[in-house]
Parts: structure tokens; sequence; C-alpha cells
């Protein structure tokens, strides 16, 4: 259930701001009269968003399960 969450949760941090961005350029066309040009960078300011967004949660989802190997170093004996 707890990964169902974390899918959930990556999802929407993917998909939040890209619409964000493009919601600000449309309000940037509509209303100051900008070209459409602005949706180019609005878009690559979203992608780089969501995925900061997107590679916090997993760093989060990896800190939480944290897998315990016991390594041995090469000149210990036992």
């Amino acid at each position: 259930m707890r990964n169902l969450s974390l899918i959930g949760q990556l999802g929407l941090s993917l998909v939040t701001p890209v619409l964000m961005c493009l919601a600000v350029c449309y309000l940037l066309t509509s209303r100051l009269g900008l070209g459409c040009w602005v949706y180019l960078p609005g878009f690559v300011l979203g992608l780089g968003a969501s995925f900061m967004t997107a590679y916090k949660v997993y760093l989060s989802a990896v800190r939480k399960n944290p897998k315990k190997t016991e390594r041995t170093a090469f000149n210990r004996h036992y």
C-alpha cells in the first residue's frame, strides 16, 4: 500500500510543476501580449522543476528503506 501511494505522489510530482508553468505562460501571453515563444522556456522550466521534485521524492523513499549490507574489508579474514 505504501508503494502505491509513492507512485501516486511521483505522478503528481511530475505533472503539477509543468501545468503550473504552462498556466503562468498562458497568463503572460493573454494579459501581457507576449508571443507564443514564452511556452518553450516555461515548458523547460516546468520539466526541470518536476524532475527535481521527483528526485527529492525518490531520495526520501530511499532514506526510509535503507538496505543493510554489511561489507567486509579485503584485509579482514574471519
